[in-house]
C-alpha cells in the first residue's frame, strides 16, 4: 500500500470501525442502486405520458 492510499484511505475513514466502513459502502452502493432507478423511471415518465397521449 502506498503512502498516498494510506492517507486518503485515512481521511475518508480515519474515525470508523472497519464494520462501519462494511456499512457504509454497502450503503452507498444502495444509494447509487437507488438513483440510477430514479433516473430511468424519470427519463420514462415523459415518454409514456406523451404515447398515453397519441402524439407518437
Amino acid at each position: 500500500m502506498t503512502t498516498f492510499t494510506y492517507y486518503r484511505w485515512r481521511k475518508e475513514f480515519g474515525g470508523l470501525k472497519s464494520d462501519q466502513v462494511k456499512r457504509l459502502r454497502d450503503l452507498e452502493k444502495e444509494n447509487e442502486r437507488l438513483r440510477k432507478a430514479v433516473s430511468d423511471l424519470t427519463l420514462e415518465r415523459p415518454i409514456l405520458k406523451e404515447a398515453a397521449s397519441g402524439n407518437f
